[in-house]
């Protein structure tokens, strides 16, 4: 659900104009996960089994292969680029030298999204096009649901270009931004897949 500030509301948040990351602050601990995306609020409930079972297998899987100077962290972990936008990948590489105790001021090298029924628009369309807009290099996007892997790298033109697609058994071996093998029907436990 998106929500653009109209007047004063029962939160104590000052509305007629757009959402702020100190906004964020008088948002109740309810569960929910609370994003900007250009002032406008994403409000989107706790994740199900599949994707936090993915989530965790994904980030052990990465973290094996990460080098010494990046790292790999989870939601809620804040990429918060302006005062305007605050994001929370499932899934972020960053360098370890841009990360402050408590968020991403720049642009990751890679955000994973796993889609869930109330995230699948967002995760597809707007939050894809944020990203793209930051300059996230890598945009990878899980379907636990299939389970299926679609990658999209930045291309030349500065827009996202789609690089594959491997559902099930099938193999992608990422380059970027380390060299890691990632087998989508591997992120869910056998009984789940």
């Amino acid at each position: 659900m998106a929500i653009m500030a109209a007047e004063s509301g029962s939160h104590g948040i000052v509305q007629g104009r757009p959402f702020t990351v100190y906004d964020l602050e008088a948002m109740p601990d309810d569960g929910n996960r609370y994003e900007l995306l250009d002032g406008m609020l994403l409000v989107t409930p706790a994740p199900g089994t599949k994707h936090q079972m993915v989530v965790v297998k994904l980030v052990t899987a990465l973290e094996l292969e990460c080098p010494d100077d990046l790292a790999v962290l989870c939601a809620p972990f804040a990429v918060r680029p302006e005062v305007t936008v605050e994001l929370q990948p499932d899934i972020l590489v960053a360098r370890d030298e841009d990360l402050t105790d408590a968020n991403l001021p720049v642009a990751p090298f890679l955000v994973v999204e796993v889609l869930s029924p109330s995230t699948r628009l967002y995760d597809l369309n707007s939050k894809k096009a944020a990203y793209e807009r930051l300059g996230v290099p890598s945009y990878w996007v899980i379907d636990p649901f299939v389970p299926r892997l679609t990658v999209f790298n930045l291309g030349g033109s500065g827009e996202y270009e789609l690089v594959t697609k491997v559902t099930g058994p099938q193999a992608f071996e990422a380059e970027h931004p380390f060299p890691v093998r990632v087998v989508p029907a591997e992120l869910l436990p056998r009984q789940r897949r």
